[in-house]
């Protein structure tokens, strides 16, 4: 068994780890659980099985095929966005949807369904799905589309690993003209403003999202800056980037009580607002600016909280989610407000669905960090909202019952093999 962690760094677990690197290779044999791990880029314990087996799928990487008339691609479920992008950028293609980081893996993307900055046109990565192959644990393989085996082919898509393992995908990508992203960033003064430019932004830019200061109060309560995109017609070659690093863990979070406000209000006085031309990547993943970054929250690590709660409570729901994070003294540094379309969900368990989103980062801090973890359910409850598993490492059962109501449609796929920490916890 070793010890292994997700990259919220909490909880930790023992497991077995079996590397998984070829189509036809066959599942380990016994009577412990099984669980597909990719880059482990998941926050909680979705992506662990404390005393179970984890099937290392990092060297399952490989491209199968490519159609460079129609964006077609399949490749091996281990492969990462990196890999894709690097890739497809050259050619003229970008991945569908993308989440925040591109170190993530196919597979990961379809189990957690992930979704990005044009949810509002684009949806989750799911719906851009063709097919892909399913291995159980009873070696059988399964094509699954939404043509063939299309209740399986739901099921697995943000189905958390629960249903086999994916060995290969296919899926479109997005035709671009070139690797640059025309952007835009508008500094608003609260959530009315918010709300009115994602409406605006909606009709006029492919991508958007918003940093919100979680730590304002008074004057400064709500206030954030708005950052939307599209991709530009520049074929120019992007600049080489260099990639920092957090050579470290420190004895104790650098995102604290005493520095919050202090990054919070130098971000939102000294963050360039008006347009500018970027390149992709530090517009859709500026955290990979810095390897280890999850390493600032210290050796206890820390717990990202992201929830959606519907278009009707939205406005009063978030604001009381930032009076309650206001006045616990706690929160993060980049904190996302988006907001969702009215889309219906690509998988049983997907997370997205009409309203807003809010996502943080929560220093680890033991019962004061839960407690106020617990608060902010409530409201998101009371709300009719929902929490994202990919992000959590704690929630109730009860809880994520009421968030995801079809959660029994699950035990007819799920792989009787198939487990987790998340779901171990969640259903008993």
């Amino acid at each position: 068994m070793q010890v292994g962690e997700s990259w919220g760094r909490y909880p930790r677990a023992r497991q077995r780890i079996v590397p998984f690197h070829w189509r036809d290779a066959t599942l380990p044999d016994g009577a412990d659980t099984l669980l597909a791990y990719g880059n482990g880029r998941s926050y909680g314990d979705v992506c662990l099985n404390d005393g179970g087996t984890l099937l290392h799928t990092a060297g399952l990487d490989r491209f199968i095929a490519f159609d460079a008339d129609t964006g077609v691609l399949r490749c091996e479920a281990g492969a990462l966005f990196s890999d894709i992008l690097a890739f497809a950028v050259p050619r003229g293609w970008f991945v569908p949807v993308t989440p925040g980081t591109q170190y993530i893996t196919l597979g990961g993307a379809i189990a957690n369904d992930v979704h990005g900055k044009n949810h509002h046109g684009a949806g989750t990565f799911g719906e851009h799905l063709r097919c892909f192959e399913l291995l159980r644990s009873d070696g059988s393989r399964t094509l699954c589309s939404p043509s063939a085996n299309a209740e399986r082919f739901a099921a697995t898509i943000g189905g958390l690993g629960l249903t086999g393992v994916i060995t290969w995908a296919e899926f479109t990508l997005k035709r671009i003209a070139g690797p640059w992203m025309a952007t835009q960033t508008v500094a608003f003064s609260g959530l009315a403003e918010f709300f009115a430019l994602s409406a605006e932004s909606e009709r006029s830019h492919e991508y958007s999202v918003a940093w919100i200061d979680c730590a304002g109060s008074g004057p400064t309560f709500g206030r954030g800056l708005f950052f939307r995109a599209n991709h530009a017609a520049d074929t120019r070659p992007l600049p080489r980037r260099r990639r920092l690093a957090m050579p470290l863990t420190p004895p104790f979070p650098l995102i604290n009580r005493a520095t919050l406000h202090a990054f919070n209000a130098l971000y939102f006085g000294a963050t360039r607002r008006g347009d500018a031309l970027v390149p992709y990547p530090p517009y859709f993943y500026p955290l990979d600016a810095v390897a280890d970054w999850n390493r600032i929250y210290g050796p206890r690590g820390f717990l990202q909280y992201q929830c959606v709660v519907p278009p009707a409570q939205a406005a009063d729901a978030i604001a009381e989610l930032l009076r309650t994070i206001a006045a616990s003294g706690s929160g993060s540094f980049l904190s996302v407000l988006k907001v969702f379309s009215d889309r219906p969900p690509a998988g049983i368990l997907s997370f997205p669905r009409a309203g807003t989103t809010l996502a943080l980062d929560f220093p680890n801090r033991g019962v004061a960090t839960f407690e106020l973890l617990e608060r902010l359910d409530d409201i998101v409850a009371a709300a009719g909202g929902a929490v994202y598993p990919a992000k959590d490492a704690r929630l109730r059962a009860e809880r994520f019952r009421q968030y995801f109501p079809r959660w029994q449609d699950m035990l007819a796929h799920a792989d009787p093999r198939f487990s987790s920490g998340f779901w171990r916890r969640v259903t008993g």
